[in-house]
């Protein structure tokens, strides 16, 4: 099974929940505009991944920065106020600098529609308040870290304070079921004139309809943990902890993975599966001999990722594989098929970490491995 590596809830999504948001704080004084503004405020925290690389040279600091402070409540408490007095001051001059430019770009088919539906051209709007943009953006904002951390990946919500990193484990980066009906709701708002009940009906439609599969995955994730305790136990695991999570655009395939004293044992299980356990677990060796973890770069990186990880050899290059368990294998059959995996080198007195690929990937075409993944979607 094969998929891309994703740092968060995909962008997507979050624009999505960030123009629901704009059209609950402001939707029925500035229409489609609203839409527009919450979608940025719902991109806003993954700019760190921009600001990471300008603030930092270094790879690992770079993966560490993201899902930081960007995306801890403080954040979402206090930003709003700054975005939404710039906001408030630059929509009140809009005609001083955003209409040359519109004239530029308006006559562009697909770009001047776009704009001529958030202009709303011809119509007249309330008046907006310093409090109205506040409101949009701490929505827009809080709502990003929040959904993220329903992710495998881990958001620090309490920073400065801890950086513990927040991960329920209930639902992938990108699932299509949550994403979609929603898209399709808010969509919808867009082609009603702005004081229209049904662009209301609409936009808490897709929230309701996408809380609801947040809650069955929730539930889901309860079930899945069940299940896979029970097959460690079966199997006679003697485990310290596990965790489970989804694969990649699904909530029907999980993944579960179990640390024992010298090794972790993996599973996947379908709740399509006839079997009522999972009963095919592979064993992963540590080797966390093979590096001083105590350094701290690689405890950095052993902090994020929980401590599931282990390392190897990489035959060509002598350097460490880094491979991060939380995420599934790409090939429930191979052992090297790690979905976030790194090559590990020294520069110096740091650590750098480059994205890996297992040579016996890179001759796998997309086709094929994304009809295994199917099928064991399916079940066995």
């Amino acid at each position: 099974m094969k998929s891309s590596t994703f740092v968060g809830m995909d962008s997507l999504t979050q624009i999505i929940l960030g123009a629901a948001c704009g059209e609950i704080a402001l939707g029925k004084k500035i229409g489609n505009r609203a839409l527009l503004f919450g979608a940025i405020g719902g991109t806003i925290p993954d700019l760190d991944v921009i600001l990471g690389h300008v603030f930092f040279s270094n790879s690992i600091d770079q993966l560490a920065f993201h899902r930081g402070f960007m995306h801890s409540l403080l954040f979402a408490f206090l930003s709003p106020f700054m975005f939404g007095w710039i906001t408030y001051k630059l929509y009140n001059s809009k005609r001083n600098f955003i209409k040359p430019i519109l004239s530029v770009v308006i006559d562009v088919p697909i770009i001047g529609w776009l704009i001529n539906k958030f202009n709303n051209t011809g119509k007249r709007f309330g008046t907006t308040t310093i409090k109205d943009w506040v409101w949009l953006y701490f929505l827009a904002i809080l709502t990003h870290p929040i959904l993220d951390s329903f992710t495998p990946y881990g958001t620090q919500l309490f920073l400065p304070f801890s950086d513990y990193r927040v991960a329920f484990n209930n639902i992938s980066v990108a699932d299509p079921f949550y994403t979609l009906p929603f898209l399709v709701c808010v969509f919808i708002v867009f082609f009603y004139k702005r004081n229209s009940n049904k662009r209301t009906k609409w936009n808490r439609l897709g929230l309701y309809i996408s809380s609801a599969y947040m809650l069955f995955t929730i539930g889901n994730k309860f079930y899945m943990d069940a299940i896979f305790k029970k097959s460690f136990e079966e199997s006679e695991v003697v485990f310290q902890r596990f965790s489970t999570q989804p694969t990649i655009l699904n909530n029907i395939l999980w993944y579960g993975i179990a640390e024992t004293k010298d090794d972790y044992k993996v599973a996947f299980y379908s709740l399509l599966d006839k079997s009522s356990y999972a009963d095919s677990i592979i064993s992963l060796p540590k080797n966390h001999h093979l590096l001083d973890m105590t350094e701290p770069d690689l405890k950095t990186l052993d902090w994020f990722s929980n401590g599931y990880y282990n390392l190897s050899v990489i035959d060509s290059s002598k350097n460490i594989r880094y491979n991060d368990l939380r995420y599934p294998l790409l090939d429930a059959k191979n052992k090297n098929s790690s979905v976030f995996s790194f090559e590990l080198e020294k520069n110096g007195s740091r650590w750098e970490n480059h994205r890996y690929v297992d040579e016996s990937f890179k001759k796998t075409s997309f086709s094929e491995t994304f009809s295994q993944f199917i099928e064991r979607i399916k079940g066995i």
